[in-house]
């Protein structure tokens, strides 16, 4: 069975920073690539931010660009999600998600996903 576990939401400051980490089992980890999202109150599911074995590795949203940095831990089958000089708008629920293959922005091309993590960003 596969299981992503997402944990490391907080409220914290404008600011501020925050440590998530997506922790995978029950699949092939090298296999998959992983994507992070975020729904804000009323909003629909972005893509904030994913990582692949191709170039280039990482991708992410404008609005988080050089702030943000994912990357994962192929021993330990995680994917992390570093926040930095973290904003108001960054509010939400974060969630971690797995396809094979390539990234994609849309949320719903995306095979497992995890529950989620709240992240509240106080101004």
């Amino acid at each position: 069975q596969v299981q992503l576990v997402e944990s490391g939401g907080d409220l914290v400051h404008a600011g501020g920073s925050l440590t998530l980490s997506c922790v995978t089992s029950g699949l092939l980890f090298s296999n998959h690539v992983y994507a992070w999202f975020r729904q804000a109150p009323g909003k629909e599911r972005e893509f904030i931010a994913g990582i692949r074995w191709t170039s280039p590795a990482t991708i992410y949203q404008d609005s988080v660009k050089g702030r943000f940095d994912v990357s994962r831990d192929n021993v330990k089958n995680i994917v992390y999600l570093q926040m930095n000089s973290l904003k108001p708008e960054d509010t939400g629920v974060y969630y971690c998600a797995a396809r094979l293959f390539n990234l994609d922005y849309n949320p719903s091309s995306y095979t497992y996903w995890g529950q989620g993590t709240q992240v509240t960003v106080s101004s």
